[in-house]
């Protein structure tokens, strides 16, 4: 194996025990999380994605080299096996062609698991979410139904007391009760004496204001009778002069 293959190959057998430890049962997601937050992986996350780009047109390229490999020694080897030449060159080509597919399974399982790697981190990022705020939702489940059940408990004291001193309590609300009433009925009596009062008040008012527009016109009658009477005792006093 040349030295590109042998790190494609240590490459895939790291992303296969990566994968077999992110899979593993008693580590939990939220594990993983604290993991991923260490500030390593802060500063690495700024190259991540152009590294992970990077690592993946590597692979395929390495991908395609393969393939070309397969096709390049498959028509040899269909030649090399109809023409009669020495077994020592069929031997070399089957080597050659059994390199080249290993080399396109070396390549094609490190691009795949590559991807299944970078989907499960994720998922394991999204699921330890999850698990944290289904945690901070149950517990504050929790502390509303404790709550409740305080209030409940509260309710229940509240209504035995009310059934201890309701009693009492609903004598004086009737005697208060009975009292406004009487006192509405005594407002209300009031209310019609003093508006009796102010209606006859009114034609009280109103008849002395006819009256004296009456005794204001007899006057005026009066003042005129008595201008006459003085015009004619001012002439008789002339006539007998």
């Amino acid at each position: 194996m040349t030295v590109q293959w042998v790190a494609v190959a240590t490459f895939l057998y790291a992303e296969i025990g990566l994968i077999l430890i992110f899979c593993l049962p008693f580590i939990p997601p939220q594990r993983w999380q604290k993991i991923f937050s260490f500030h390593v992986w802060g500063k690495i996350a700024t190259f991540w994605n152009k590294a992970f780009l990077t690592i993946i047109v590597l692979l395929i390229v390495l991908f395609l080299d393969a393939v070309r490999e397969i096709r390049k020694y498959s028509y040899a080897h269909a030649i090399e096996k109809s023409s009669v030449r020495s077994p020592s060159a069929y031997e070399h080509t089957q080597m050659k062609l059994f390199r080249s597919q290993r080399n396109l399974y070396i390549s094609g399982f490190s691009l795949f698991f590559w991807l299944v790697l970078r989907r499960l981190v994720t998922l394991i990022t999204q699921l330890a979410k999850e698990l944290s705020t289904r945690g901070a939702l149950k517990t504050q489940m929790e502390n509303t139904s404790v709550a409740a059940r305080k209030l409940m408990e509260e309710n229940e004291k509240l209504k035995r007391l009310l059934k201890t001193y309701g009693k009492g309590e609903q004598h004086m609300l009737e005697a208060e009760n009975k009292k406004l009433v009487e006192d509405q009925e005594k407002l209300k009596t009031e209310l019609k004496k003093t508006s009796d009062a102010l209606s006859k008040a009114q034609n009280d008012v109103m008849t002395m204001k006819m009256q004296s527009e009456r005794l204001s016109k007899e006057y005026d009658r009066l003042l005129k009778e008595h201008s006459e009477l003085q015009d004619r005792v001012e002439k008789g006093n002339k006539k007998g002069l």
